[in-house]
């Protein structure tokens, strides 16, 4: 049982023993910052919301759901969960037609309310709303696409960084030297504001909603694999079988 530190009886000094711990200077002041930006950024980033954007059809792997995929024994979308669950809140799956066919992964099905199914922008805005109704006092929620079976273990840590230290408004994933805009943290304050430009302004591209904001981009390394790979035909599939192989994963 944890005794209260209030509670607790301050142990006796013994002179007959000195301390033989080696005497440590304090950290120069950046380092020791840095390292409360990044206890903070780990603190706040388990109140964060993720919603995966599960809808994406397999058209050019002969239709269907392409989360829905199996790769290596498990379908493509049990791996994006195991690796978003241990670092969000909560997860949700974005997705349009019947939810039922996502019933087994236990998980809330949202779809779009912007008609004429939009693309992505749609789904994150459902994921918005939905936090805002569900999780009030979360101020971000993480997106992913559901088609990416190998994404970082500690991306919403880092993301959470970035948007801290740079007081950014937004906050997209990279590797070799690209965006990956559908991998982001956004601020629910903002989701009003994306309906508007959803609906009355029509506007459909993610990098359309981004560039009207301060955005924080966090790049990650793209060996021995790049963990934004995405699953988008059959030789997709195939190179993530191999490279399922080769992180131990299939």
């Amino acid at each position: 049982m944890c005794v209260p530190l209030a509670g607790r009886q301050r142990p006796l000094l013994s002179f007959g023993r000195w301390n033989r711990t080696p005497f440590r200077p304090p950290a120069p002041l950046a380092g020791r910052l840095a390292t409360l930006q990044k206890a903070t950024a780990m603190v706040e980033a388990f109140g964060v919301p993720g919603v995966v954007l599960a809808g994406g059809l397999a058209q050019r792997i002969g239709g269907g759901d392409k989360p829905l995929r199996e790769l290596g024994g498990h379908t493509i979308l049990t791996r994006v969960i195991a690796r978003l669950e241990p670092q969000c809140e909560c997860l949700l799956l974005s997705a349009n037609g019947d939810p039922l066919r996502f019933a087994s992964f236990g998980l809330p099905v949202v779809a779009d309310e912007v008609s004429h199914h939009p693309g992505p922008l749609a789904g994150i805005l459902a994921g918005l709303d939905w936090t805002a109704a569900h999780r009030p006092n979360a101020q971000w929620i993480l997106s992913a696409p559901g088609d990416c079976p190998f994404l970082p273990r500690d991306l919403v840590v880092r993301l959470r960084q970035a948007v801290s230290a740079q007081g950014a408004e937004l906050a997209v994933a990279a590797s070799q030297g690209r965006s990956h805009p559908v991998v982001g943290l956004w601020k629910v304050a903002l989701r009003d504001a994306l309906r508007e430009a959803l609906v009355v302004e029509g506007l459909r591209k993610v990098q359309g909603w981004t560039g009207r904001h301060r955005v924080a981009t966090v790049a990650w390394p793209a060996e021995p694999l790049d963990p934004f790979f995405n699953v988008n035909t059959v030789e997709d599939l195939a190179e993530a079988e191999r490279l399922a192989a080769l992180e131990g994963l299939a």
